[in-house]
């Protein structure tokens, strides 16, 4: 185990930091001109580049290592899936962007007002929706969910809501297993230890192993919500407290 507070992790975490600002600094003002001029299918990957960067300086500046467990569950590009999968950090925003592509997120409309960051999300048609109103943000999900999943995109949705430390548990909304039900898509759930590594509301990053486990498909025929959302709660948590 590297130790996390050495003066390797102090130097990878302040040169890590450095490049995060450059980089999404760079891409978020290319990005609306990259969205003027490449058609809409070229605009995830040319935006998962500076993700594949992201991930890449991450693992050489810090120190981490991924191990990910599970690959040969990932579904084909024709296969769109709701991606159902645990937040504790933002290192799994940039990753499940290039593991399963394309790929559409429900997130808080918010993100998309932060300079540089937001313009660069905008891109890659996510679910911005209003949490303060719970019943519209559901109808907004179901309705634009649906019509991303017709149109060969994954949607990501995070069950917990929102970002939860590593070793803590919050209730799972219904939301993936709802989309899941109305538009007739599996569920392919995906579970993860990030938090450890690179911790929400700080700058400091840790060197470590993040270990991502990818779970079977899970298909929805002949199960009504609460099955699909039962099996889905289970098969995550159980799969978070082994690899805590």
């Amino acid at each position: 185990m590297k130790p996390r507070n050495s003066l390797r992790a102090l130097i990878g975490s302040l040169l890590f930091t450095l490049c995060y600002a450059v980089l999404t600094g760079f891409t978020g003002i290319l990005a609306p001109l990259i969205g003027f001029i490449l058609p809409p299918s070229w605009r995830q990957p040319m935006l998962n580049i500076h993700n594949h960067s992201l991930l890449f300086l991450f693992r050489v500046l810090c120190g981490v290592k991924i191990d990910i467990i599970g690959r040969e569950n990932l579904p084909g590009k024709d296969c769109p899936v709701v991606l159902a999968a645990n937040h504790q950090s933002e290192w799994e925003t940039y990753l499940l962007q290039v593991l399963k592509t394309p790929i559409s997120t429900v997130l808080k409309k918010e993100l998309l007002s932060i300079p540089f960051f937001g313009w660069g999300l905008r891109l890659v048609q996510p679910i911005a929706i209003d949490r303060s109103k719970r019943a519209g943000a559901l109808k907004q999900i179901l309705k634009q969910g649906k019509d991303r999943l017709q149109a060969g995109r994954s949607v990501l949705i995070f069950p917990e809501g929102t970002r939860t430390m590593p070793g803590k548990e919050r209730d799972f909304n219904k939301g993936a297993a709802m989309l899941a039900a109305s538009s007739k898509r599996p569920i392919l759930p995906i579970v993860h230890n990030a938090g450890h590594a690179w911790p929400g509301r700080t700058w400091r990053r840790y060197p470590g192993t993040i270990t991502v486990v990818i779970g079977p498909l899970i298909e929805v025929e002949g199960k009504d919500t609460n099955q699909i959302h039962e099996e889905m709660e289970h098969w995550m948590r159980d799969t978070m407290r082994k690899h805590p």
